[in-house]
């Protein structure tokens, strides 16, 4: 299944992201053993929980109930999740399961794009349950999304239902004018997915009339609060000047910000674009990136850059492929 986004190319820029490697001897601190980090953790643990006890004064939150603290963070992103596992140790054992299912969440967005192994739906979407099982909103609007994408609505909408009572506003109802008005506060109130999905229904006219300058503006505000798909779907905006101002500037800058996040098409079209200027060497370091997430369309003009580069570059340009990893972003 394709990266789908745009519901129907461009330049590059400097190239700033990616670096190549340092001959020089690096003089930072060696990293801590396994065991001095598990003391360095347990010594904040305590810390912490000592602390927020001591500040509430006598409110003791490592008694909160385990029910009521998962449903609190069922939508918590992975970062959040491990400051809240921080206070204290009682905390930290009844969040296990939702920082479990931020890695099966994050590995099935792998299999569903193809990041670093093969795209495998299958795979995508049982990574997906799992996390859901284990009280994640993220996962269970993410499963949802691939029953939707399969056909099989019901599933989809028990599973949105799921995690709208646990609080996720991207979790959808099942009429789509509904939707649409649900996705209008959600993204009045900051939620970037619900930005991204309610310029996908503006996009293509569901649920609301079709309005392309609208959509385009919740692409640029999702795409400014790190929405990986709507930082792609903006860049089309700015250069074919749909919904925006023409603009090649604009277009190049979120066309490489997509790229440097993990888009494989925007890794393809960058890796073009950079091609035209003749930057090869950065040009074949986004194109096997992009040839990597699945786009076999970038193999022809990667082999061609490569066959002008010497052996030399052509290994160095490899070793930042190698040690590439994606800028953080939402996807």
């Amino acid at each position: 299944m394709k990266q789908r986004t745009w519901p129907d190319r461009s330049t590059g820029s400097r190239f700033t992201a990616l670096q190549f490697p340092i001959t020089e001897k690096d003089n930072r601190r060696p990293e801590l053993t396994a065991s001095a980090r598990k003391a360095r953790i347990k010594r904040r643990s305590r810390f912490s929980c000592s602390r927020s006890i001591k500040s509430t004064e006598g409110h003791d939150f490592a008694s909160l109930p385990f029910d009521v603290l998962n449903k609190i963070a069922a939508s918590f992103t992975l970062p959040q999740l491990r400051v809240a596992s921080l206070v204290c140790k009682s905390w930290n054992d009844a969040l296990r399961p939702l920082r479990e299912a931020m890695v099966l969440v994050r590995w099935g967005k792998r299999f569903k794009h193809g990041r670093g192994v093969r795209k495998n739906l299958d795979k995508a979407l049982d990574s997906f349950l799992k996390g859901a099982a284990r009280g994640s909103t993220l996962a269970m609007v993410d499963a949802g999304l691939m029953y939707w994408e399969m056909d099989k609505k019901e599933a989809a909408i028990s599973l949105y239902r799921q995690a709208a009572v646990l609080g996720d506003p991207a979790a959808q109802p099942s009429n789509a004018e509904e939707a649409v008005k649900w996705l209008y506060q959600a993204s009045i109130a900051g939620h970037v997915r619900a930005q991204y999905q309610l310029a996908l229904c503006l996009h293509r006219g569901r649920g609301v009339d079709f309005n392309l300058q609208e959509a385009a503006r919740w692409y640029l505000r999702a795409a400014e609060g790190g929405y990986v798909r709507a930082m792609y779907n903006t860049s089309l905006c700015y250069s074919f000047g749909e919904g925006l101002p023409l603009s090649h500037r604009q277009a190049r800058k979120w066309m490489k910000r997509a790229a440097d996040c993990g888009h494989g098409k925007a890794q393809l079209e960058h890796g073009l674009g950079l091609f035209t200027e003749g930057e090869m060497m950065k040009a074949v370091v986004y194109l096997e990136l992009a040839t990597r997430a699945g786009e076999t369309a970038a193999d022809h003009v990667k082999n061609v850059i490569l066959q002008q580069l010497s052996a030399t570059s052509r290994d160095r340009a490899m070793l930042v492929v190698d040690s590439w990893r994606a800028m953080p972003s939402l996807h």
